[in-house]
């Protein structure tokens, strides 16, 4: 299929074909008739990606912030790393569609195959053929509503949430600062709620139009026309409310509020404008200022967004889905009315110069519209069946050595951040590999990683990828919550399996990667515990020596708190952030001390997330990881100390390490790294080596399956022990 993207570093737009997304559960797969292109959130961004490096940082100081933080937490190198991945990458437009069902997903039972739905969201209604939306995000047309004027659902909906956040009543006068899309659509909803309206706009044309649906009095906001009209209808008290719509670098529009507004009155802000309040003005008559955020309560919540989970209308009347079908109704009954914004119609192939006549203003527009293929006419399009293969689980015995000139060649199940920053870079430059297959079920990023990486195919249908006798290995590197079933699935195929951490979320989970290995005969398996790989920490190991006695051995992670809306957060799929990550600093400690732990205690103070978590292994060694997110993060990640025998090993987050131990003249004597490391290896690289060493030549995996399994099980065992308040002691066979 064809989607419309933007390489942000570059600023180039293009037409790209991408694999079609997977339709997931909880969701529908949608072939697009009309998507309508925000003519200020979207040229915003297309014009900031037209911006120099400098010009896109000051345009954007909160990503800024960001990529400082992870300088200081990270270092430099990994940081531009993942900084230039990010820019350089194709990014998606569009974010409000209409089009028709063509797979049903599973769970949903409101929708069917060939229904008309309006579609929200910038990753699910984007100017692309199809989409993936899930449930919360769609909503079903009403009858006799034009699939063109559907296609306004989104931007309604936001236009909406801003109408509803003033708190308009019946006989009040408001005004609108900004004539644009949002803008208009606010004039009309205004008019609606019996609310007289005053507008003001720069434009003639566009204060001509919202006259004509349905504003007293509209003008340039630097003439007297507005504030005449705004004295005439409110007896020179002030409107009543103030809705910012107009986008900019001037505090013009926040400065016209406040003498515009009545004592107390309301100020709400729906698009992105400069705020510089001025003091005086606005505490003088004590305005109310109110943000609006997008569509309404869902926006940003992945429970609601992505899982499904609606609020109870008792306690939130007014949702995301809720305001979608809402301003449909209104659009269906007439009281608002969207076909005279619609300034142009292009049809989607020519996607590429709409967007630059837009840009250099050649076409001057509040409303375009992509047309996509068998929808002129308002037709629906027809909608063709997808056939999804049966999983194949025929059992296989494992692969046998390759030879030495044949390249070893990898698929990749997802695509995301760390894939494309910590693994694929280290995998695309290395001799005798050859990277065959990338799957994601979003169309976007498998065609990033292709690009990027050299990927020979990017798909959406992993068993195809199973199927494939020519793959030898696959890399699973997805959500936490798909890990086990789809490294179960690869082992039953007979493919040597490298899988992120964790291996599994629960012990029905790991029993099932266990059962296929037994059913196969396949133990090719591999996860993602890179720390025991770098250099630093394996040379340290190596001038530790070996013990005689039991150690002692602390690891302090500083993990640090979770951006709002990440999906680590989603604990009831994606299990806690410890079962995510904690295998890594487990697996370390285990490492170090040549063993597998035997029990595991875990406390947790109240009201955060922070862990104690305590292991004891065979011979009487204990290990302490402190799993901390209340701390500073300016503080190092992780540090870590192994004392036993008189020595002892110190390791600062990777860029040194230290070990001291008795003997030599002064009674002691200690080793430091000789040098700092450019960067902080974590032995990604390390690791990808011995696996596809191992892969090669048929040898064993670089760490034996019980260790894999028992760390796994340390890991899940925290959250038991958490629950039952006591140590969990751990089973020793597979």
């Amino acid at each position: 299929m064809k989607q419309v993207v933007q390489n942000y570093k570059s600023g180039e737009l293009s037409v790209l074909d991408v694999p079609v997304p997977g339709c997931k559960p909880g969701g529908v797969l949608v072939r697009s008739a009309f998507s309508l292109i925000s003519t200020g959130t979207e040229l915003m961004k297309v014009s900031e990606a037209g911006m120099s490096m400098v010009g896109k940082a000051r345009s954007r100081p909160d990503q800024v912030a960001k990529v400082m933080q992870s300088v200081a937490v990270n270092g430099l190198p990994a940081t531009y790393r993942k900084v230039m991945g990010k820019l350089d990458s194709y990014t998606p437009l569009g974010y409000s569609l209409c089009g028709v069902v063509e797979q049903v997903g599973a769970g949903i039972d409101d929708v069917k195959v060939g229904d008309l739905v309006a579609c929200a969201g910038n990753e699910h209604a984007l100017h692309a053929e199809l989409n993936w939306v899930p449930k919360n995000l769609y909503t079903p047309v009403p009858d006799g509503l034009a699939p063109r004027h559907a296609a306004f659902g989104t931007v309604g909906s936001i236009a909406l949430q801003g109408v509803r956040q003033g708190e308009p009543q019946l006989g009040e006068v408001a005004l609108v600062i900004g004539l644009g899309l949002i803008g208009q659509l606010v004039v009309q909803l205004l008019t609606a709620a019996g609310v007289r309206v005053v507008g003001a706009d720069p434009d003639p044309s566009r204060c001509e139009l919202a006259v004509r649906l349905g504003a007293v009095a509209c003008g340039d906001p630097a003439s007297a026309t507005v504030a005449t009209a705004v004295a005439e209808l409110t007896d020179g008290h002030g409107v009543d409310q103030v809705y910012l719509a107009a986008g900019g670098g001037s505090n013009q529009p926040v400065e016209l509020a406040a003498q515009l507004a009545r004592d107390r009155g309301r100020v709400v802000d729906i698009g992105k404008c400069r705020l510089d309040l001025p003091w005086n003005a606005y505490y003088e008559k004590e305005l109310d200022v109110r943000f609006s955020r997008s569509y309404g309560p869902g926006r940003y919540d992945p429970s609601y967004e992505l899982e499904g989970r609606d609020y109870p209308i008792g306690y939130v009347r007014w949702t995301e889905r809720r305001n979608l079908a809402c301003f449909l109704d209104l659009t269906a009954r007439g009281r608002v009315d969207v076909e005279p914004l619609i300034s142009h119609v292009a049809d989607f192939e020519d996607a590429v110069e709409t967007y630059r006549s837009l840009k250099d203003g050649g076409l001057k527009a509040v409303a375009v519209l992509f047309r996509y293929a068998g929808a002129a006419g308002e037709a629906q399009p027809e909608a063709p069946k997808l056939t999804v293969p049966a999983v194949r689980r025929a059992a296989t015995t494992a692969a046998p050595a390759r030879a030495a000139t044949s390249p070893v060649r990898l698929a990749f199940v997802g695509a995301g951040n760390y894939a494309t920053s910590m693994l694929l870079p280290h995998l695309a430059q290395r001799e005798g590999v050859a990277l065959s297959t990338v799957v994601t079920t979003t169309a976007l990023s498998a065609a990033n990683a292709q690009r990027k990486f050299g990927f020979a195919r990017a798909t959406t249908d992993l068993d195809a990828v199973l199927g494939d006798s020519s793959i030898d290995a696959v890399f699973v590197v997805t959500r936490h919550s798909s890990h086990a079933e789809l490294t179960r699935r690869a082992l039953l195929a007979g493919k040597a399996v490298f899988v992120e951490k964790p291996l599994a979320l629960t012990e029905e989970e790991l029993a099932s990667v266990l059962a296929a290995v037994e059913e196969s005969g396949n133990d090719r398996l591999q996860v993602g515990f890179n720390r025991r790989f770098a250099p630093l920490l394996r040379e340290a190991k190596a001038r530790l020596g070996a013990r005689t006695g039991p150690a002692s051995l602390r690891y302090l992670v500083n993990a640090g708190r979770l951006q709002h809306g990440s999906w680590y957060l989603q604990q009831g799929t994606e299990g806690s952030r410890f079962e995510g990550e904690g295998g890594h600093f487990v697996d370390t400690a285990s490492w170090l001390l040549d063993a597998d732990p035997v029990s595991v205690y875990a406390v947790a103070p109240s009201g955060n997330e922070d862990l104690q978590v305590v292991l004891r292994y065979p011979d009487g060694s204990t290990a302490t990881i402190s799993y901390v997110t209340s701390g500073a993060p300016g503080f190092p990640k992780e540090t870590l100390d192994l004392l036993a025998d008189g020595k002892v090993l110190t390791l600062d987050d990777f860029v040194r390490a230290s070990v001291y131990f008795e003997g030599g003249t002064a009674g002691r004597k200690r080793w430091v790294s000789s040098r700092l490391p450019k960067a902080r290896d974590k032995g990604q690289s390390n690791e990808l080596a011995a696996f596809v060493r191992a892969v090669r030549t048929g040898g064993p995996m670089p760490v034996p399956l019980e260790s894999l399994v028992a760390t796994t099980a340390a890991t899940l065992a925290v959250q038991a022990s958490l629950g039952g308040g006591a140590p969990v002691a751990l089973a020793r066979s597979l």
